[in-house]
């Protein structure tokens, strides 16, 4: 604790000292969100894209924390490290959508158009089921459909045409065996 009292405020005038502290920033940045994406794996049992993923991550870390911990009186890298990590986070989060990986189940509730909006998503090549069901102000269509997480916007775009009034919701789900999935344009 020593060190860390011993601040060298110094290396906020340092160029060297700035491009390490955006070494360790890249690189935790880097950590962060490849960790990100190995927990999305690990959940969705992809078992070596998460081993990969896990490799790097301690790998980075090692070389990181290494670094860091090794002048805890340089300031700038421990705001780095700190930023580069919140930074990661967000940057995980952020291709952990753009890649849309996974299955959804959407179930989409209709209370006057459920068979026409089931018609209009079969035309588009997606596999619905079409349940009859109560509701608050009486009988509704229930439609089930799994998708590929890429094609929620399509579902989205073609239920508010076909009936604006619909109610959608979405799950995460694991293909266990068997079914329609269609295939991703």
């Amino acid at each position: 604790m020593e060190n860390f009292l011993n601040i060298d405020w110094s290396v906020f005038t340092s160029l060297d000292a700035w491009i390490f502290g955006l070494g360790i920033f890249a690189l935790r940045v880097s950590n962060s969100a490849i960790d990100t994406i190995r927990i999305l794996f690990m959940v969705r049992g992809k078992r070596m894209l998460s081993w990969i993923c896990a490799f790097l991550v301690s790998l980075i870390y090692i070389v990181v924390i290494s670094s860091v911990l090794s002048d805890l009186r340089n300031p700038l890298i421990i705001i780095m490290y700190s930023s580069g990590y919140a930074t990661g986070n967000v940057l995980g989060m952020w291709l952990e959508d753009k890649l849309a990986l996974g299955h959804l189940q959407l179930t989409i509730i209709s209370n006057t158009l459920g068979t026409a909006l089931a018609e209009t998503l079969r035309e588009n090549g997606f596999a619905v089921t079409e349940i009859p069901a109560r509701g608050k102000d009486g009988m509704v269509t229930v439609l089930q459909c799994d998708v590929h997480r890429k094609q929620l916007a399509v579902i989205e775009t073609l239920a508010q045409k076909v009936d604006p009034n619909s109610f959608i919701t979405a799950e995460e789900v694991r293909p266990v065996r068997r079914g329609f999935w269609r295939s991703i344009k």
